[in-house]
């Protein structure tokens, strides 16, 4: 196994690490961060969340790079995604920082995409995730991390900046999920 691939499959292990860090209620204080106090756990779940994030981009990186992009990685890469966004968003709704409905639609897209790309898969066609995806992830890896951290630091401010960018991620979410439809309907009209 590769180490692009040793990195995604880290991802998938921070993410039941990360899971356990918002959902109990650790005993271990909180800060107060303007109007907003904020959980010690919740803090280090969104470190982990930003750490596996960034992950995301190494592993990339570090594939391409190096020419060692395999049929695992085009696998697991976007499904270690998948599961980390899912999680969160999942877990901000239960915490009140994010609206359900919000979290369907995306996790709707996810689920029809990927889809798109199984039956591509099943006529032998990679379907590669193009720059309006690109843009979506970062808009929700962003939206996400600062919703983690209780809207911190633009809690200061009442500025309410992770629940803006739950919003463009959404928008860009549902924009780049037509995109994708649009450019790949081909796959779905040719199927046999």
């Amino acid at each position: 196994m590769n180490i692009p691939n040793r990195i995604t499959i880290s991802r998938i292990l921070l993410i039941p690490l990360f899971i356990l860090l918002m959902s109990i209620p650790f005993q271990w204080g909180e800060w107060n961060i303007g109007d907003e106090s904020l959980p010690v756990s919740h803090f280090v779940a969104a470190l982990l969340f930003i750490i596996a994030s960034t992950t995301d981009w190494i592993d990339g990186y570090y594939a391409r790079k190096h020419n060692l992009v395999t049929n695992l990685g085009k696998f697991l890469d976007p499904l270690a995604d998948k599961l980390l966004v899912s999680a969160a968003l999942i877990l901000l709704v239960e915490t009140g920082a994010a609206p359900a409905w919000v979290v369907i639609i995306i996790i709707s897209r996810e689920f029809a995409v990927t889809g798109l790309r199984l039956v591509a898969a099943g006529e032998g066609t990679v379907l590669a995730a193009g720059n309006m995806g690109k843009l979506k992830t970062a808009t929700q890896m962003v939206a996400i991390s600062v919703l983690l951290l209780h809207n911190f630091p633009f809690s200061f401010i009442d500025f309410p900046f992770g629940t803006i960018m739950l919003y463009i991620a959404l928008f860009f979410t549902v924009l780049s999920g037509y995109d994708y439809f649009v450019k790949n309907w081909h796959v779905m009209r040719d199927s046999k």
